[in-house]
Parts: structure tokens; sequence; C-alpha cells
């Protein structure tokens, strides 16, 4: 039996713990990894996390393995194909900004060298550790992802609102926001 303290929202589904135990809040600095997040982020919009992990695998293979570099020449052609691929979330706006943010996504890249470069540097390149008891404590937004969200918005990127992008930073490992009593939450510490 599995003994370890996890943050409420892993509960006891086995794709949610994985994602937990392994992934969430923990740096990442692949920008294939990053523009994958950001995707699947603003794919969220509306939906639960649960459905966006259960249609994952399904969005790499229909994403090219979210290469920002194909992503960003997908035409109408390809955009009716993915609207009509029952497999993913099928949604005009959401696909249309995936294409859309896959252009900008490489506009940041031409000038900063890389996207991680950009982003984490709106951390000074090191992990925000919170320290909440509870989850009721975290908030969805903050300062930081608005102004992030203010940023990338001005710079062309579709379904990054404040929200959404706090939870990118978490899910990439921008900000710690494992509960303190969690075993992952000692684990991010160590990761930069």
């Amino acid at each position: 039996m599995d003994e370890k303290t996890r943050c409420v929202w892993a509960g006891n589904i086995p794709i949610y713990i994985d994602y937990h135990d392994n992934e969430w809040g923990r740096p990442v600095h692949d920008d294939i990894r990053l523009f994958e997040m950001l995707i699947l982020e603003g794919m969220q919009a509306g939906l639960s996390w649960l459905t966006v992990l259960k249609k994952r695998e399904a969005f790499r293979e229909a994403f090219d393995g979210f290469d920002p570099y194909k992503v960003a020449l997908y035409d109408d052609v390809k955009i009716q194909e993915l609207l009509a691929n029952e497999k993913l979330i099928r949604n005009r706006l959401k696909i249309n900004a995936a294409v859309n943010n896959a252009k900008a996504f490489l506009k940041v890249v031409e000038e900063y060298e890389s996207f991680d470069k950009f982003i984490w540097s709106y951390v000074d390149y090191t992990p925000i550790i919170n320290q909440w008891k509870k989850i009721s404590d975290m908030p969805a937004s903050t300062p930081l992802s608005d102004k992030i969200s203010k940023d990338l918005k001005k710079m062309g990127f579709k379904f990054v609102g404040s929200t959404i992008i706090y939870s990118f930073m978490q899910a990439v490992g921008m900000v710690n926001d494992h509960i303190t009593e969690c075993f992952a939450y000692k684990e991010c510490l160590n990761h930069k």
C-alpha cells in the first residue's frame, strides 16, 4: 500500500497520481515540454485537468509531439483534421490558438534564444517556494501570473489568462505549490 502523503487533488486516480508524483511542480526547461504544457493548459480552460490528461497522448500524436516548428505551419486542412479527431478537445478557438501560439512561441525563441530562458526569467531562474498547508490556501492567480499573462497577450498569445498561466507555472515548476506535508514538496525543493 502506498502510504505517501500527497496533495489532496491527486486523489486516487492512477493517471492523476502519476502526474502529481512525477511531473507537477518539477522544473521543466525543455522548450518542447514547455510548449506542450502551455497548449494543454489552454486546452483545459473550462474543463477538468483530468479530461486533458486522458487526451494527452492523443494530443501528442495529433500535434506532432508538440513541435512548435511543425504546429506553426498548420493550415486550414490540418485544423479541420484536428477538429474532426474525436480523441481531442475539438474546440475551434482552442485549436486555432494552439497554432497561433506556436507562431508566437517561435518569435520568443528567436528573440530570447529559447522559451525556457524567457519564461524562467520571470522567477529569476529559480522556483518560487510557497508554503501552503492546505489546497484552499493556494491562489488561482497571482500578480506575477497577471504580469506574465499580460506580456504574453501583448506578444500575440491566446488562451493565456492569468489563471491559465498560474496553472502553467505550477505545472512546470516555476512555483512549488505542493502542500508542505506532501512528499513531493521536499523533492521539488531540490530541483531547479
